[in-house]
């Protein structure tokens, strides 16, 4: 029994084809299929039902993948610990983001993300939350920024910063011409919200729940960018993150952004990675990066009165440029 049976056998576990695991671990399927017979009659147990199509894990084979996964992370570990010492700031860094954020989030940062780190080699993996969470879990991300709570004691969590929300809504819509809003004004609101999947629906639903409003039935948006064209369509109304609504996103006409007073709905952002990472300082330091987003851009106060998006196109767009400027020099 050595480390790359135990490659073979989690990536067999992954692709549930011998031809397709054999293409990923570089072998050929013959050679990954013999070892994985071989470890099966050295450890005196079956670890996979073989059948024409595709590759089922017996329960004993799941179990000795689970344990195979955890033993194929510690070694990456202490490689990374030994790289890591070598030159704590270089490397390789897999860092996951879930599609209602990274869009927005990530041209804020990227650019001291390369100051500060300049030997880095960020990979970004944009997912929906769960696949996220398990591919954390199974090391193939190192990091991950989710939206809190994420409940897995497992993994620690960095709290980077709390997003406020908007309402969108078409420039006819009756809450449009507020310049601010209280959560009781949602009551009775049909709000348009994305697919099953996506932590914004649950954040949004649960600001339904709290103001009296519902979803908008036969709809459900892939994407924040879908809900952003439904609204200036005059479909509805909804729910858009602080973040959505800055440059250099493109923005939409007949769309009003309008915020809320006292204590705002939000969402509250951490950077998650395994508490038994060998790279834990070096993560305090990149969540470090993100807590230093300028607070102006989460803080609605600063929207124009009107709320427009054009109004707020002009403000922003000359902020942009004007940080952007200031990290080049």
């Amino acid at each position: 029994m050595n480390l790359r049976d135990f490659q073979y056998l989690v990536a067999l576990a992954d692709h549930k084809h011998f031809g397709r695991a054999a293409e990923a671990s570089f072998v050929s399927q013959p050679t990954l299929s013999t070892q994985i017979r071989k470890l099966e009659e050295e450890l005196g147990v079956t670890l996979v039902e073989r059948t024409p199509r595709k590759v089922l894990l017996t329960e004993v084979g799941k179990q000795i993948v689970a344990r195979a996964r955890d033993v194929l992370n510690e070694v990456e570990q202490i490689k990374r610990i030994a790289r890591r010492d070598q030159d704590p700031e270089a490397g390789t860094l897999r860092l996951g983001i879930f599609p209602t954020l990274g869009p927005y989030l990530l041209p804020h940062v990227l650019g001291t993300l390369r100051a500060r780190f300049p030997r880095l080699e960020l990979l970004l993996v944009e997912e929906k939350t769960a696949e996220l969470v398990q591919r954390l879990r199974e090391g193939k991300l190192d990091a991950a920024i989710l939206a809190l709570p994420v409940h897995d004691d497992t993994l620690h969590a960095e709290f980077l910063f709390e997003e406020p929300f908007l309402l969108a809504a078409p420039d006819t819509h009756p809450l449009a011409g507020r310049r601010a809003l209280k959560l009781a004004d949602l009551e009775n609101e049909h709000l348009l919200l994305l697919e099953d999947g996506h932590c914004l629906r649950d954040q949004a639903l649960e600001v339904c729940r709290m103001s009296g409003a519902d979803e908008k039935q036969g709809f459900r948006a892939t994407s924040l960018e879908t809900l952003r064209q439904m609204v200036a369509a005059n479909v509805g109304a909804t729910l858009l993150p602080v973040l959505a609504v800055q440059p250099p996103i493109a923005q939409t006409g007949n769309v009003h952004l309008t915020p809320f007073r006292g204590h705002a709905p939000s969402r509250r952002i951490a950077m998650f990675w395994r508490k038994s990472s060998a790279m834990h300082p070096f993560l305090l330091q990149l969540a470090e990066v993100f807590k230093g987003l300028p607070r102006e851009l989460l803080d609605p106060a600063t929207l124009p009165a009107s709320g427009s998006v054009q109004n707020i196109e002009k403000r922003r767009r000359r902020r942009y440029l004007e940080q952007n400027a200031h990290a080049k020099n």
